[in-house]
């Protein structure tokens, strides 16, 4: 694949261009100190791949993965970066992945097998889906690839939120609000403030009898529905 790095550390783009000259399937056509240079190189050099840092002055990685989309053909990104809590913002504008610093040789090769795998795919002529499909989340030294049909249940807290995973659970700094505005709602409902459940998890609604409605989950546990959130809840039994 023909490969763009950006990075304004000269340091980082001279052990980015180690690492990519060990993998066969790169060829390194440029790199790039900023933003700005970013995007006229990848129009004049047109990478398929960009290997970008998040952090830099004027034009930050998130602002040169938004002008990449707008080229055609469209060159995959993969984020390279020292800090985790772009990951959110990074998926949402459909990074194939995000490596963080330092980077490991075996990491960045898995990354770029992931990009080859995109690039192979064939259906890039697929309406693009309006929803998040995946998180990638902090988790001791690297970010774990979480599919959002993978969730069963989201709980706020604070500025952060935790998402359930089987019997695991991982910590991810968004707020709920704005993770709901990215959920499938034919997915995904609202139960409370500061909760949202899959929708397959929910086995029934029940009444108290005293105006307080509960939706009790497959697994046994009841969790109280939000005056706020009673007639989603309500519609979607049928009520």
């Amino acid at each position: 694949m023909r490969t763009l790095i950006v990075d304004d550390e000269p340091l980082a783009v001279e052990r980015m261009q180690i690492l990519c000259a060990r993998i066969p399937a790169l060829n390194v056509v440029g790199t790039a100190s900023d933003g700005a240079a970013a995007l006229r190189l990848s129009e004049a050099l047109a990478p398929e791949l960009v290997l970008l840092d998040m952090t830099m002055p004027e034009v930050d990685g998130l602002g040169v993965a938004r002008g990449l989309a707008k080229q055609s053909p469209r060159p995959a990104v993969i984020f390279v970066t020292a800090h985790d809590h772009f990951a959110v913002e990074a998926f949402d504008l459909d990074a194939v992945d995000y490596v963080l610093k330092p980077v490991a040789q075996d990491r960045l090769e898995r990354a770029v097998e992931r990009a080859l795998a995109r690039q192979d795919s064939v259906a890039p002529a697929a309406a693009e889906s309006l929803w998040i499909e995946e998180f990638w989340v902090p988790h001791r030294s690297e970010l774990v690839r979480i599919a959002s049909g993978d969730i069963e249940r989201i709980d706020a807290e604070r500025d952060y939120v935790r998402l359930h995973v089987g019997a695991r659970s991982y910590l991810l700094l968004h707020t709920i609000q704005r993770l709901e505005d990215r959920l499938d709602p034919e997915r995904f409902i609202r139960l409370h403030r500061s909760t949202i459940v899959r929708r397959d998890r929910i086995a029934g609604l029940k009444h108290d009898g005293l105006g307080v409605w509960s939706a009790q989950l497959v697994d046994g546990e009841l969790l109280r529905i939000g005056r706020t959130y009673l007639a989603k809840a309500k519609a979607m039994a049928g009520r």
